[in-house]
Parts: structure tokens; C-alpha cells; sequence
């Protein structure tokens, strides 16, 4: 496996990418589309997650696809975003018909970035706004770091952000991530140096400083990062979203499995995760432009893929964000000159 040639989710044919950022505010939306519908599944592991029409995406449930999935900060605010794309794509003339009407399906979820040091005294929500200037925005090309619904993120230690990658598989399908990086835990080990997922990097697409020749469990749970997080846990809430693709011709119930496998990226990551303050949810979504190569082991190898590439964008998000006026965290290159 290799990454493919932008090593971002659009790698993966036909899909585009758009953000939206307010430097006031410290937020901003991100939304990934295509051409046509796609098929897409969810699963939710945080317990504290913020969403929009998810039950659509489960197995048993009658939408066979949506037309859009949004990242947004904002918390509930933020859900207004997936507002924003519906009013892009009904001017399109995208979503699912009904008679007369045009009914745009797009799923959504949210972080929490309220506290982050960015003006928040709004008279207007403004998220429905920059989720449609996230969607007019989209392209194959995008910003990771400091962008869209990672341009407030936090982590324990640093700034979050937007990450993505990909994956391109010895059968030429592609599998790639994007995630929205604001987690309790912290996605480096003690010191503020080392990548917890340094394993899985390729040609240094986040330092290429290596695992932490240290690093071991008992340094771990002794480490005042750990306590730092638990003492802050009463002054902001937390989330990691992220979206895996892949060009592969996945079912819905297919995607769901795909989605619970990427949940492994994060936990390889992101340290802790999962926790009663997050939010953690993976939507994951097929193109279905790729035969199966092997219909019995190709989605059990597309959901490694999807793990290993959510583990690298969560390392790119926090690695590519920069310093603005107002952070109430360093960014991780201040950490590391």
C-alpha cells in the first residue's frame, strides 16, 4: 500500500473536499461531496457525540445515499452547516426527488470548540453560512491544519485540526480519511515530540521523528499530560469526526463494518479516546465506481486501510496546524522548532 498522489480523501475518484473558516471565531465547516449520491454508514464510539440525520445511515434504514457529509465546529450550533449544503445543492438541483420536491440528504456532525479563545458572541448563527461557503468552496484540493471544521480544534497538549490521507491498495483501490481533530486525549507521547500513530507514517508525512524509544505504558499513565486532561474535562467538551472513503463497491451494511474498523485509527492515535467526553464518530462512504476484487477479504482489508489512513490525518491535523493570535494551546511546530 502506498498513499496516492495527493495523500487526502480525494484521491479517492470523483470526490471533492470544501472548508470554510472564521479567524474570529477560531471555527469553521468542511464538507465533502461528489459527482452523484454515494452510499454511507456511520458508527459512533464518543459518548458525548452531536449529529444530524445519522439514523438515515444505518443498515436497516431506506436512504440508499446521500448527497453530502459535513464536519462543523460550532457544537449543536454547528449543525446549521448541513443546512448551508442543503441550500447549495437544492439550488443544484441535487437530493432525493419526491414528487415536485428536491429533498438534499447530508448527514453531519459536530465539535466542541466553544471555549476556544475565538469571538463567540454572535447575534446570527454563523454556521449555516460557512457550510454553504464550504461546499461552493469544494474541490479536489484543499487545506489540512488550521482549516474548516479544524480551524478551532484543541487536543490535551496542542492545537488540533483538519487532517486527511490515503491509501492505495495493491488491487488499485483507493481508501483515503478526513478528520476533524479536537480530542481530550493527546496524539503525542510524553514530551510533546514523538506521534503516538509514528508507526504508521509514510515518508515523513508528520516529522518522521519515529516512535518514542520511551514511551510504555506505566510513563504513560504517570504523565501530567493524562492529568492535565482530566482537570480541564469541566471546561471544554471534546470530539474527533472523521469520514473514510474508498472507490470500492461497499453495501451500506459494508460501510457501517468500515466505520467501525477506522474507530481503530483513532485509538491508535489518540490517547485516550473514546471517552464520555468525546464525541468520536466515523462516517465512512463507497464511491462503488470499483468492482470487489475478493467479495469475501477485499472489505476486511479496506477497513485496515481506512484505520491506517485515519491514524496518519489525525497525526497530519495536529502536525499542520499554525499559530493564530488568541490560541489558547501551542501549535505542535512551536512544540518542536
Amino acid at each position: 500500500m502506498k498513499p496516492g498522489a495527493r495523500n487526502l480523501i480525494t484521491d479517492v475518484p470523483g470526490l471533492v473536499v470544501g472548508n470554510a473558516q472564521d479567524a474570529a471565531l477560531k471555527s469553521g465547516a468542511t464538507v465533502l461531496s461528489a459527482a452523484s449520491p454515494f452510499v454511507a454508514s456511520v458508527h459512533v464510539m464518543g459518548g458525548a457525540p452531536g449529529t444530524r440525520e445519522t439514523d438515515l445511515l444505518a443498515p436497516d434504514k431506506s436512504v440508499p445515499a446521500v448527497d453530502a457529509l459535513v464536519l462543523s465546529g460550532g457544537s449543536a450550533y454547528g449543525l446549521d452547516a448541513c443546512s448551508g449544503v442543503m441550500d447549495g445543492l437544492r439550488d443544484r438541483g441535487r437530493g432525493f426527488r419526491l414528487g415536485a420536491a428536491v429533498i438534499p440528504i447530508v448527514p453531519g456532525a459536530i465539535l466542541f470548540d466553544l471555549l476556544n479563545g475565538g469571538n463567540k458572541d454572535w447575534r446570527e448563527n454563523p454556521y449555516r453560512a460557512l457550510g454553504r461557503a464550504a461546499l461552493d468552496a469544494a474541490s479536489e484540493d484543499f487545506a489540512i491544519g488550521t482549516a474548516g471544521a479544524g480551524a478551532g480544534a484543541l487536543s490535551a497538549m496542542h492545537k488540533g485540526g483538519l487532517g486527511s490521507a490515503s491509501l492505495v491498495l495493491e488491487d488499485g483501490t483507493c481508501t483515503g480519511a478526513l478528520v476533524a481533530a479536537n480530542p481530550m486525549g493527546s496524539v503525542t507521547t510524553p514530551g510533546n515530540r514523538h506521534f503516538w500513530a509514528a508507526p504508521f507514517e509514510i515518508g515523513g508525512e508528520f516529522g518522521g521523528l519515529g516512535p518514542d524509544p520511551a514511551a510504555g505504558l506505566g510513563r504513560t499513565l504517570q504523565s501530567r499530560r493524562i492529568q492535565s486532561m482530566q482537570d480541564r474535562t469541566q471546561e471544554r467538551a471534546n470530539t474527533t469526526i472523521a469520514i473514510v472513503a474508498t472507490d470500492a463497491a461497499l453495501t451500506k451494511a459494508q460501510c457501517q463494518r468500515m466505520a467501525v474498523a477506522a474507530h481503530d485509527g483513532i485509538a491508535r492515535a489518540i490517547l485516550p479516546c473514546h471517552s464520555p467526553f468525546d464525541g468520536d464518530l466515523v462516517f465512512a462512504l463507497s464511491t462503488g465506481t470499483r468492482p470487489l476484487s475478493d467479495p469475501d477479504r477485499s472489505p476486511g482489508e479496506i477497513g485496515h486501510a481506512a484505520a491506517l489512513c485515519l491514524s496518519r490525518a489525525i497525526a497530519r491535523a495536529i502536525y499542520h496546524a499554525t499559530p493564530e493570535p488568541g490560541d489558547t494551546l501551542p501549535c505542535w511546530t512551536q512544540d518542536n522548532p
